[in-house]
């Protein structure tokens, strides 16, 4: 199967890492080899870039933004628009890819590609409305506006959980924004790039886009490390961890660029004691399981009313051992592997922690082996009964570990789910319409997203994604998300016949 989708792209066994979106350039860094979690097969090497291969697309793609800035903004939205109907076309081998090299259920592979293809049409739409203001002017005969321009190069450092829809988020609408893109994306899934790559060449050439307009750089750490110190990238988008995070925006800020951060996430659903608990069930087995917890807005913290706690939790359990843990590519399975063994250590780990700090486990976990589960990434989603506080409770784990905790008054459960580092998305379940408006209002959720009777797992490409204080600060996809690729120039036009001053200051000669 696995083979027959790389001849598709046509990615070879030994394989370049390097694009300018025109062609593929020999490359000279150290090999990266694709290794599926799935079972533990070899998929395919990567040859990385090094440091002379990056300086020679950073050139091209320099040389392509001079070019590509100056066609007008629907005829890039139209390039967008093509490909996502090739996108739409590679639907389902791009999506059997993505779910047998990330780990993430075939399902969920799907929707990653269609969220791909919701991207593209956002902003075929944007291309027509990049829009600025009309200001009055106090000086008469005196008109201002204002307007955007694109920033020139875009650097774009992706995670492997969504291997493929985050650099979409970032490239499209940097497009039709009228900038250049270079892709690191993670080198835990190269392949996937590689073959979204193809991708979208074959629709540039087709164009006659500039070559260099849609650049790929496969590497290790250092070649975001060369991204994030280069002044010939006023902006680099980085997904990732708050650790990763913190060093990108230091390294881009030392520099006065721009980062736009999507980081770490520690995400909880409220349970109130007003809750519709069957609805709530689904939303929390989903955003605690869904990719095997290796999502930013995997539900990490459930904050239930002391009245449903063990009525709920009786539910909870129960779902636990209605999990079908395996292949992922088996539609009927809702969990698959972590992305590899490091993970899987990290999933252990925390689970000592929760002992060690006091914790109990509702449900318990563990590494899975046997048949079906040789390359050793499966583990049990797990469900311990934790303290807020708790050390290992305030730190993100990407894995389906699950955490449950009592709470008496809404103020208190609010509290509870602001008090982490974090502040990426967050929910509540009640059907109390006082209880939404005060989870909602100033003094309620201090994350980026805040949702009511939906879990924080699964967010649309129409609102802006991001989160706040250790999440970044980024906002990504939807909304006025665009105007983080450009920037903002006031005009004042004067058609006069005299020069007057603003604050009605006088200088005559």
């Amino acid at each position: 199967m696995v083979e027959d989708i790389l001849k598709v792209f046509g990615i070879t066994a030994q394989q370049s890492g390097v694009s300018t979106g025109k062609h593929w350039l020999p490359a000279h860094g150290a090999d990266i080899i694709s290794v599926s979690p799935v079972d533990n097969k070899k998929i395919a090497t990567v040859k990385s870039a090094s440091r002379e291969d990056y300086d020679l697309v950073v050139a091209v793609a320099q040389e392509a933004f001079k070019v590509w800035r100056m066609w007008p903004a629907p005829h890039r939205g139209e390039v967008v628009r093509q490909v996502g109907e090739a996108l739409r076309q590679h639907k389902e081998q791009l999506g059997k890819l993505v779910s047998y090299e990330m780990g993430k259920s075939l399902q969920e592979g799907y929707g990653e590609v269609q969220e791909m293809i919701d991207i593209c049409d956002f902003a075929v739409g944007l291309s027509r409305q990049l829009h600025g203001l009309t200001m009055h002017s106090e000086r008469p005969g005196h008109r201002m506006y204002e307007q955007w321009h694109p920033l020139g190069i875009t650097g774009i450092i992706s995670a492997f959980n969504f291997p493929v829809a985050v650099w979409s988020w970032n490239s499209m609408l940097a497009w039709v924004s009228g900038n250049v893109c270079i892709w690191k994306p993670s080198e835990k899934t190269p392949i996937t790039a590689l073959a979204c790559q193809r991708i979208v060449e074959t629709v540039f050439v087709a164009n006659n886009v500039p070559e260099g307009v849609c650049s790929l750089v496969t590497g290790n750490r250092e070649v975001g490390e060369w991204m994030a110190h280069d002044t010939r990238v006023p902006l680099v988008s980085a997904t990732g961890s708050t650790r990763m995070g913190k060093s990108v925006g230091a390294a881009v800020g030392e520099r006065l660029g721009r980062s736009l951060l999507e980081l770490g996430g520690n995400n909880a659903i409220i349970i109130s004691q007003d809750a519709d608990l069957d609805m709530s069930l689904i939303g929390a087995v989903f955003g605690a399981v869904g990719t095997a917890g290796q999502r930013c807005t995997s539900t990490r913290r459930l904050i239930i009313h002391e009245s449903v706690y063990d009525a709920f939790t009786a539910r909870l359990v129960k779902a636990y051992s209605q999990l079908r843990i395996g292949n992922p590519l088996d539609q009927h399975n809702h969990v698959g592997p972590l992305i590899d063994t490091a993970a899987v250590a990290a999933y252990q780990q925390s689970i000592e922690q929760v002992k060690q700090q006091g914790g109990t486990f509702l449900v318990e976990g563990g590494v899975l082996s046997g048949a079906g589960f040789e390359s050793g990434c499966y583990v049990k989603p797990c469900i311990a009964a934790v303290e807020n506080v708790y050390r290992i409770v305030q730190h993100e784990t990407f894995a389906p570990i699950l955490y449950v905790m009592k709470y008496q008054t809404l103020t208190e459960a609010i509290a509870m789910q602001n008090d982490v580092p974090q502040g990426l998305s967050s929910a509540i379940m009640t059907l109390n319409l006082r209880e939404a408006e005060q989870f909602l209002s100033q003094a309620g959720s201090d994350c980026g997203i805040a949702n009511v009777n939906i879990g924080t797992s699964g967010a649309e490409i129409g609102g802006a994604f991001g989160g706040e204080k250790e999440t970044g600060g980024g906002r990504e996809s939807g909304s006025d998300a665009w105007k983080a690729y450009m920037r903002r120039q006031t005009n004042t036009i004067n058609y006069s016949t005299s020069l007057p001053l603003a604050q009605g200051i006088k200088f005559d000669l």
